[in-house]
C-alpha cells in the first residue's frame, strides 16, 4: 500500500503521471491519495498531515510525500525505513511523522541507479514520477532500500525547528497547521490543562469541545491531533488573530 500526499493540485496532470509511473513498476499496488492539496510548497503544512497519516496505517505502509521546491538542487531523495516508510525529499518534510515510525535507517536514493532501473531519463523537475513514485513502487515489490542507494546517517535527515520556546512566562509556538475550519493548531504537546490561555493580548477560555462557547468565540481546546488548538465556534481563528501556517505566537497557558 502506498499513500501519496503532494501540494501538485487536481488541475494539472503531475497526479495522474506519478500514479502512472508507479503502476507501470506495479500494477497490483494499492494507491491511497491523501491529499494533493497541501499549500504550495509548504513543507510544515506537509509535514503535519504525513504526522496524522503514520499514526493511523498499518505497519509496512509506504507514504510517498513531495512537497518539494528544491527538486533538481542538491537535496537528497530520502527513503526512510521504520515499522512503515517515507519516501520524501531531505527538506524538513519528514519531522513529524518520523515521530511515529519507529525509525531505524535512511538511504539516500541514487538519482544514477534509479535511471537505470526504470529504463528511462530522470526529469530535474519532477522527481515525484521519476524518483519518488517509482522508489516506492520497488519497495512495496520488495526492494531492499540499500538497492536504491546507499544508507545515511539518521542524525543527518533535515529536520524543521518546531520545539517550544519559553518567553517569560509565555510559550513561543509554531502555527504548525491551519484546517479547512480556520482552527489553529500550535506545536505544543503534553501541557497541563490550563483555564485559559492569553493570545494577542486576548483571554481565550480553554474548554473541551467546540460547543462549549456561543457561535463566534474564541476557545482553545485540546485538538484531535494532540496538539493545542484555537478554534471559533462556526468560525475561523485563523481570519481572527490573522495568522498563517509558520507564525509563532506567544501563548500564555493561565492555571
Amino acid at each position: 500500500m502506498i499513500t501519496l500526499t503532494t501540494d501538485f493540485g487536481l488541475k494539472a496532470p503531475y497526479v495522474g503521471e506519478m500514479k502512472g509511473a508507479i503502476l507501470s513498476i506495479n500494477p497490483e499496488v494499492e494507491l491511497i491519495d491523501i491529499t494533493h492539496s497541501i499549500t504550495r510548497h509548504s513543507i510544515l503544512e506537509g509535514s503535519f498531515v504525513m504526522e496524522q497519516i503514520v499514526k493511523y496505517y498499518p505497519k509496512g505502509t509506504i507514504h510517498v510525500g513531495v512537497i518539494d521546491p528544491g527538486v533538481g538542487t542538491s537535496r537528497r531523495a530520502l527513503i526512510i525505513e521504520g515499522s512503515q516508510f517515507l519516501i520524501v525529499p531531505d527538506n524538513g518534510l519528514a519531522t513529524l511523522p518520523l515521530k511515529h515510525i519507529t525509525p531505524k535507517a535512511a538511504y539516500e536514493i541514487d538519482i544514477g541507479k534509479m535511471e537505470g532501473i526504470i529504463g528511462r531519463k530522470i526529469s530535474t523537475t519532477f522527481h515525484g514520477r521519476d524518483v519518488f513514485g517509482p522508489a516506492a513502487a520497488l519497495l512495496e515489490l520488495g526492494y531492499e532500500p540499500s538497492r536504491l542507494g546507499e544508507e545515511i546517517d539518521m542524525e543527518s535527515i533535515i529536520k524543521l525547528d518546531l520545539k517550544p520556546k519559553k518567553s517569560g512566562d509565555a510559550w513561543l509556538l509554531k502555527v504548525i497547521y491551519i484546517d479547512e475550519f480556520g482552527n489553529v493548531i500550535l506545536g505544543l504537546e503534553d501541557y497541563e490543562k490550563p483555564t485559559y490561555i492569553e493570545v494577542k493580548s486576548i483571554r481565550i477560555p480553554y474548554k473541551d469541545t467546540y460547543g462549549e462557547v456561543g457561535k463566534g468565540e474564541l476557545l482553545a481546546l485540546p485538538g484531535s491531533h494532540d496538539y493545542l488548538e484555537i478554534a471559533v465556534n462556526q468560525g475561523s481563528a485563523a481570519e481572527i488573530l490573522e495568522v498563517n501556517v509558520g507564525d509563532e505566537l506567544e501563548v500564555k497557558l493561565v492555571y
